[in-house]
């Protein structure tokens, strides 16, 4: 008799894996793009909490503000396994990921085909995020 369904999606990158009704589950697997060097561009969701859980290696979560004149004011987190940390809607993000790492994410069903929107960082965005990021990888979680 099976009861359980067992998932564990090893492909790299975003890999949905179970959505319901209302909510789905999927597993962001370490890919190169998700890397701090890579990263291009925040996202926003606006129709839903996005929950993530670092279940193995090392990542930053970062949370961004932009206020009307484009300034982006950034709240950083080493990511500890096993916790739960919550983006709430209308919040820009990104996950910065260091190779071998594993992140469960919990949202609205079907929010990866079409709540999202992107923001371009431009250079010196791109720049102060990597410093930034950096910096909070030789931190503890505050």
């Amino acid at each position: 008799m099976n009861l359980i369904d067992l998932y564990n999606p090893l492909g790299a990158g975003y890999n949905p894996f179970l959505i319901g009704p209302l909510w789905q589950t999927a597993v962001l697997n370490y890919a190169p793009e998700e890397s701090l060097e890579r990263i291009e561009k925040l996202d926003v969701h606006h129709l839903t909490d996005e929950l993530f859980v670092l279940l193995e290696g090392q990542a930053v979560l970062i949370a961004a503000r932009i206020d009307a004149d484009g300034v982006v004011d950034y709240d950083l987190r080493n990511m500890q396994p096993g916790t739960a940390y919550n983006i709430r809607c209308g919040v820009w993000h990104k996950i910065a990921m260091m190779p071998g790492s594993r992140v469960l994410i919990v949202e609205n069903a079907n929010t990866h085909l079409g709540d999202f929107e992107f923001y371009d960082l431009t250079p010196s965005e791109r720049e102060e995020l990597c410093r930034r990021v950096i910096a909070c990888r030789t931190q503890s979680d505050r």
